[in-house]
């Protein structure tokens, strides 16, 4: 392990629970590889802007005929890229709202799910560019929605990130943080302990 994509979704700059477990596992990681490096994508301090009819025509201009705009487009595109190529391990934390994902993270995958640069066009079908890659996905939740139709991330999470060539995805889940200071101790202690394991 020697690149680590520490990827923070939140829209809280701090106090945010998926970021308090992220923050945490990624330290442990790098104690146990020192000479790792962490490069950090913190979107509610740097967030990703939304996809729009000019960014997605950006993305489909030639280069040589590329605005100056949009070779800015392009090139914000391709730095979010090459974060994802280079990394080894990529730490997501994934909180839940409204029971879907954060449109930043959405707005992310908008950037990085790019025809010829992470996958392509076959004529069996598309194959992702991305490949040998291992990513933990911590997903924090205000109820308990795993295994239930109300988990819309998970399934999402694996069959985007596969499309890509990414199938190495770990889960770690803290649910029912918003049932009481009980089950919120009691989940984040679990998902904290959890973690502890995976980075031991």
């Amino acid at each position: 392990m020697s690149k680590i994509l520490h990827i923070k979704s939140s829209i809280f700059t701090a106090g945010g629970y998926s970021g308090q477990l992220t923050d945490k596992f990624v330290k442990n990681l790098v104690k146990k590889n020192a000479n790792a490096d962490v490069v950090v994508r913190d979107f509610a301090k740097d967030g990703v802007p939304h996809l729009d009819e000019a960014r997605f025509m950006s993305f489909l201009t030639q280069p040589e005929a590329r605005t100056e705009e949009q070779d800015k487009v392009v090139a914000y595109s391709d730095a979010l890229i090459k974060e994802l190529k280079e990394a080894d391990v990529i730490v997501l934390g994934l909180p839940m709202y409204n029971l879907g994902i954060p449109s930043n993270l959405k707005a992310y995958f908008d950037h990085i799910g790019r025809a010829g640069e992470t996958f392509q066009y076959t004529e069996t079908g598309p194959v992702g560019l991305v490949t040998g890659k291992k990513v933990y996905v911590v997903a924090t939740r205000g109820g308990n929605y795993q295994g239930t139709p109300y988990d819309t991330q998970t399934g999402y999470i694996n069959v985007f990130l596969g499309f890509l060539g990414i199938t190495d995805v770990e889960f770690v889940y803290a649910e029912g943080l918003n049932m009481g200071e009980e089950a919120k101790a009691t989940a984040l202690e679990a998902g904290i302990t959890q973690l502890e394991k995976i980075a031991s």
